[in-house]
């Protein structure tokens, strides 16, 4: 299969990465990032965007792909909800609604959050805005579309963008907290899973995340 990454300069997105580049199902890899990831390999190629939004000019790039596994994303903390919205529904929105227009065979996954919140509703920011973002996505035509709600994500031992700050307490959380945490090789064959197996639910929790890695 030949998929599109977003975020490989983010955590979560350059473990998806790093699971495809060693899974000999995944062919070919596109990452789509704002500045340059460094990094060689046989199957990959780096196409750098510098608004998401806009992506007319792309389409030679950006088409006969089998999936994109979108896991451009950033933390709420500090941001107004203004903000928050624009990165991540609109941008995000922006992106799927192009990719579809020149790839309506794809399956999109969307790394969103545990408890992101579907009814738009309730009273975390974040949450409401990832609702939103998970909702606008499973009405757009894709082949499939899932959301994926990870918790706590351990990375592969590799892995270069892991903050400082959780670096000496991440290794810990699927010891000490093995129900609400997952490792990033999970999340990727999960997503890597969705293309080859399917699933019947659009919203993944970290149990389904956990039994479609396992297929």
């Amino acid at each position: 299969m030949k998929v599109i990454i977003t975020g490989a300069t983010g955590m979560v997105g350059e473990g998806v990465l790093l699971g495809c580049l060693e899974n000999p199902d995944v062919k070919e890899i596109l990452i789509v990032n704002r500045r340059h990831y460094d990094l060689q390999h046989t199957k990959l190629k780096e196409l750098i965007v510098g608004d998401f939004t806009k992506l007319e000019g792309f389409e030679d790039q950006l088409s006969n792909y089998d999936a994109c596994f979108y896991c451009a994303g950033i933390s709420s903390v500090g941001m107004n909800e203004e903000k928050y919205n624009y990165i991540t529904y609109e941008t995000t929105m922006a992106f799927a609604q192009q990719l579809v227009k020149w790839n309506p065979n794809m399956v999109f996954n969307f790394v969103s959050g545990a408890h992101t919140d579907s009814t738009e509703k309730g009273k975390m920011m974040w949450a409401r805005v990832k609702g939103k973002t998970e909702n606008a996505l499973m009405k757009l035509p894709f082949k499939a579309q899932y959301n994926f709600r990870p918790g706590f994500m351990k990375p592969f031992k590799q892995q270069k963008n892991v903050k400082a700050l959780f670096k000496p307490l991440i290794w810990l959380f699927p010891i000490l907290l093995p129900k609400i945490s997952l490792t990033l090789e999970q999340v990727a064959q999960a997503m890597i899973n969705t293309v080859l197996k399917g699933y019947p639910k659009q919203v993944l929790e970290i149990a389904d995340i956990k039994a479609l890695a396992a297929q």
